[in-house]
């Protein structure tokens, strides 16, 4: 169960590792436009932004000096870098500078899709690859969405979809040109129920409302777990969305889309957890959206919080302890396309009660 990265360097302390945030919404949904709003934010300081384009963002009115031929310093301390080859090596190249005081330090990542993009691959790559993942972390994923627009983007593409289903914020652009968006917001809610979901005008959001809304703080080892799961939300929801997907025509594609809870009262073999995850994988790994949970795990004294994107998994992180009169249990929740809940349920507990 450990995740062993250590340094590259001589030192033989563990690498800092630095929280990524990952920024995506489909075309037209307002992205670029909150970017800009977080680029000019003098909090965003010390915070590295990788982008697809600068031509996408006008940013030239920020510039303050040209670090390289890929990079700029802005005004707000920010450094703002182009992707150059593929996101891996965007990702090794920027830690590296750093290391060597190329470029300023910054505390911070958050990584700009296109509207077209799978935000997937970009969480695999934050997971799987060795270097990556031994000097970054998922903070979380904030997705933008057109609150003019937006009905009909979730209608007619899957991608949208994906998106808002992975978020752990969504924002909720170009508010003030509607006067009703409750239908929408309602929507949103039963492809996520755990994300809160953010009016924003003219891209204008606090950087406090957006990051550090991942799995734990690495300073103080403590999750606030119940904010993570939202166990409550994901209940309510799947009782919403079984009437919600009677409702909703066919062509709908988060009618496809299910989230629920599994939770096991017995303390679980970790061996066990991993052949149902296996199994979950090897049968269902393209559906499965996102999942993320806290197990009791008799191998250890205190909660392993677990999580995974499609047929990635993060390693597991062994947390300080259950919380003061919480009664050690595991829980799940699964965000998935085309999979319900009972044959889940019945595949974990068979793997579980053997």
């Amino acid at each position: 169960m450990q995740n062993d990265t250590g340094n590259s360097t001589d030192s033989s302390e563990k690498p800092e590792r630095l929280p990524v945030s990952v920024l995506t919404g489909f075309l037209g949904a307002g992205k670029t436009t909150v970017l800009n709003a977080l680029l000019k934010n003098p909090d965003m300081g010390q915070t590295a932004v990788v982008i697809n384009e600068f031509g996408e963002v006008g940013i030239d009115n920020l510039l303050v000096e040209t670090a390289s031929e890929d990079m700029i310093v802005m005004d707000s301390g920010c450094l703002c870098c182009t992707i150059r080859g593929d996101l891996i090596e965007t990702l090794r190249g920027l830690i590296k500078r750093r290391w060597n005081k190329e470029i300023p330090a910054f505390n911070r990542v958050v990584i700009e899709t296109t509207g077209l993009a799978d935000p997937a691959p970009i969480l695999h790559t934050l997971m799987t690859d060795p270097v990556i993942s031994e000097r970054y972390r998922l903070d979380g994923v904030i997705t933008t969405v057109d609150a003019v627009n937006g009905a009909a983007t979730l209608d007619a593409q899957p991608e949208a979809v994906k998106q808002a289903a992975v978020a752990d914020r969504i924002l909720l652009t170009k508010s003030d040109l509607i006067a009703d968006s409750s239908a929408l917001l309602a929507r949103l809610k039963v492809i996520n129920p755990a994300a809160p979901i953010l009016p924003v005008t003219n891209g204008i959001v606090a950087p406090n409302d957006l990051f550090g809304t991942g799995l734990y703080d690495p300073g103080t080892k403590t999750p606030d777990v119940t904010q993570w799961l939202a166990e409550e939300a994901y209940e309510d929801a799947s009782h919403q969305g079984h009437h919600h997907h009677h409702e909703h025509d066919k062509n709908r594609h988060d009618d496809r889309i299910r989230s629920f809870v599994i939770r096991y009262e017995t303390p679980i073999a970790w061996d066990s957890f991993v052949e149902w995850i296996e199994a979950l994988i090897a049968t269902h790994g393209a559906n499965l959206l996102r999942m993320k949970g806290i197990l009791n795990v008799v191998e250890v004294d205190g909660p392993v919080a677990v999580h995974g994107v499609q047929h990635v998994f993060h390693p597991p992180a062994l947390l300080a302890g259950w919380a003061e009169g919480e009664v050690p249990s595991s829980r799940l929740v699964i965000i998935a396309r085309d999979l319900n809940k009972e044959p889940v349920e019945k595949m974990f507990h068979a793997f579980m009660d053997q």
